[in-house]
């Protein structure tokens, strides 16, 4: 292979240098008011009329002690527990917590009509909670949460929500809180396994963190600029007002849709309804991260398959005029980002295989242009797939856990690395999904169905105060 370097490696080159530093100058304008950003005074809870819902479909194992949190954390506020068709106890153990209190709401879904999303079971609840309204409430004055059955608000969580900049502000219409991983701290969530089988279920888990109270903030610090702040399927609020405002087709049953990433769209059609959602750090819910990789799999499917559902609206977002140009070009990124992956995880081993293979061939040590150029394609390649993805294990040491090792950190960082290059398996699996029109919810089983039982006295992480 002697002579120049073939214009097919000359052009890969010059994109990947290309792709480089427009990623790097994108992650930038990400980090630095990632890393700027600090709390902001709280409000005033008692200003708003709090509606939280839990949607649950067998969360037997789960419910009672969220239910039990929730109450405690948020003692003015309603819950609306929605069953959806439950096969195990959970309806009877909502049905305890109940007594003696009214605060508490069953909405019990039944077969047929159940277990058709996460969208219909939220609608269900919206529509149960409004009847029970007073016909002249200020709509904007109740406020609709949405938690997993496993969520733990952080004390003061209402407060914070109500912030002068947040709910109190009258123009923010929905508030996402973060999201952390109440078990990123135990060192064995897998009790009943070996060493190697704790060490990956651990390193799962912390990635999962990582991308919650790293990666996703930071780019919800980016959407804030553009207006396009994205909700997520556990600590979420809206205002009743904006509710409304979507839920105008009556055969729809209210305003979520039924796609396989509810969260997202709905924020999408607050976003093309002229409202804005707004992101803050300054509180949290805390979630179980998921140490098993085939429930990984599964609930990334689901949100990759979600997001291939969503680009249905591209036309939509593009003739909308509530939209800024930014606006547009984030969510088309957004909801492009499947394609893109597919893309990549096809084109780029084998590009990068030529290259070395270039390199190998001129093993010789002789200096030559085509050499240079294809180490250039080579270390290219390695900014855009490991760089982009291993900063962000140091970059949350500084931010979210600066108690940890900086060495640790840059584990982490490889580590987080194969993490989101494992998303491509999901992303192809959603691919067949979408293909064969398979669109049904797949709920991801919670670690307590699996795991068999603990001693009383394990997980530190339960004592730690978020």
């Amino acid at each position: 292979m002697g002579g120049s370097p073939s214009a097919v490696v000359t052009s890969t080159t010059t994109l990947f240098l290309v792709l480089a530093v427009v990623s790097l100058g994108y992650l930038v304008a990400l980090v630095v008011p990632f890393l700027r950003g600090g709390p902001r005074p709280a409000g005033d809870a008692s200003r708003f009329d709090w509606h939280i819902v839990v949607p649950c479909l067998n969360e037997a194992a789960v419910i009672g002690e969220t239910l039990t949190r929730l109450r405690g954390a948020f003692p003015d506020a309603h819950l609306w527990i929605v069953d959806d068709a439950s096969d195990d106890e959970t309806a009877a153990i909502v049905a305890r917590h109940r007594e003696g209190d009214h605060r508490i709401h069953l909405v019990s879904r039944e077969l047929p009509r159940a277990r058709t999303g996460k969208g219909d079971a939220l609608n269900a609840a919206y529509r149960a909670l409004v009847s029970t309204l007073p016909g002249d409430v200020p709509p904007d004055g109740v406020v609709i949460g949405v938690f997993d059955a496993d969520g733990i608000p952080a004390p003061g969580c209402l407060d914070v929500v109500a912030s002068p900049h947040l709910l109190g502000d009258p123009s923010v219409d929905a508030v996402q809180i973060e999201v952390r991983m109440r078990n990123r701290d135990e060192r064995r969530p897998r009790p009943g396994s070996g060493r190697v089988r704790n060490l990956i279920a651990r390193t799962l888990v912390r990635m999962q963190d990582i991308e919650f109270r790293a990666a996703v903030p930071a780019l919800q610090a980016g959407r804030s600029f553009t207006g396009t702040v994205s909700l997520g399927g556990n600590g979420q609020f809206v205002r009743l007002g904006a509710l409304r405002a979507l839920d105008d087709v009556p055969e729809r049953g209210g305003p979520w849709r039924n796609s396989l990433l509810d969260d997202y769209e709905l924020a999408l059609h607050l976003a093309l309804a002229g409202r804005t959602v707004a992101f803050t750090r300054d509180t949290w819910v805390e979630q179980e991260g998921l140490w098993s990789a085939g429930r990984l799999l599964v609930q990334r499917t689901r949100w990759s398959q979600g997001t291939m559902q969503c680009a249905r609206h591209l036309r939509t977002v593009w003739r909308s005029r509530r939209l800024s140009v930014p606006g547009r070009l984030e969510i088309s990124y957004s909801l492009l980002q499947p394609w893109f992956q597919l893309l990549v995880s096809m084109v780029c081993p084998v590009l990068l295989a030529v290259a070395i293979g270039h390199l190998i061939d001129r093993a010789d040590g002789s200096p030559t242009a085509g050499g240079t150029t294809r180490w250039g394609l080579v270390l290219s390649y390695l900014l855009l797939a490991v760089v982009q993805f291993g900063m962000w294990g140091p970059l949350y040491r500084a931010k979210c856990e600066p108690g940890q090792g900086f060495w640790r950190s840059v584990g982490w960082g490889f580590a987080y690395t194969a993490y989101v290059w494992c998303y491509s398996l999901a992303t192809w699996r959603a691919l067949g999904r979408h293909v064969r029109g398979r669109g049904t919810w797949a709920k991801t089983r919670r670690n307590a169905e699996i795991a068999p039982p603990r001693a009383p006295a394990a997980s530190p992480d339960h004592a730690r105060a978020r």
